[in-house]
């Protein structure tokens, strides 16, 4: 037997489908909805000032991937069912490989023009909001009674982290991104700071099973 909701308002009685979101889950989910409009605004005013071709790839893809997650996210808000389209996977096309350590490069600083956005410019105001839309959908995602806005938004989550690695991962080539990385011994260390937990058996022993 398929259990049916039975979502009640203490002071109106039976709550609809489409009104079943709590406070903070409304203000919240608007948050997510809001960055990602922003995103998709920042996508493509910076798509037509990208020069390398690899990076108008990634904003392409990632643009049109967040459009339909966007859809996706905004249909189940507004009905409280599931969504036409599901949530889907992003798959990522760079490698994984990165490269540790610092070169000395210009200090950071804020633009002046438009005649200084470059890919650098572009891939790390990609990667900021990317980052920001994976930690807004978290925060939302665990404060949603909806169990439709929950499961999407936390489906979601795990495609704003994958999208921000494949970023990241391109701006590391190009040594827009640039890794320290602790002394061997360090790591050592610290891997080495923590050992298993050891399982207790229940008191009273154990069961044996014939």
């Amino acid at each position: 037997m398929q259990f049916q909701p039975n979502h009640q308002n203490m002071q109106t009685g039976a709550v609809s489908p489409q009104m079943n979101h709590g406070g903070h889950e409304m203000f919240d989910v608007h948050e997510v909805l809001a960055g990602a409009v922003t995103t998709l605004n920042t996508y493509t005013i910076m798509s037509q000032h990208v020069q390398d071709p690899e990076l108008k790839d990634i904003i392409q893809r990632q643009k049109q991937f967040m459009t339909d997650e966007y859809n996706t996210t905004l249909e189940c808000f507004k009905t409280g069912q599931d969504p036409s389209i599901p949530t889907q996977s992003y798959k990522m096309h760079q490698g994984n490989d990165f490269t540790y350590g610092f070169q000395p490069t210009q200090p950071n600083k804020p633009i002046q023009s438009a005649a200084e956005i470059n890919d650098e410019v572009i891939s790390c105001s990609m990667l900021h909001s990317v980052k920001s839309g994976a930690t807004a959908k978290t925060m939302a995602a665990l404060e949603s009674t909806n169990p439709v806005v929950r499961r999407v938004l936390a489906d979601s989550v795990p495609n704003c982290i994958e999208m921000a690695y494949e970023i990241s991962l391109y701006q590391n080539k190009h040594g827009y991104y640039q890794v320290p990385q602790l002394t061997q011994q360090d790591m050592t260390q610290m891997q080495n700071g923590y050992a298993p937990s050891q399982i207790q058996p229940p008191m009273g022993g154990t069961t044996s099973f014939h």
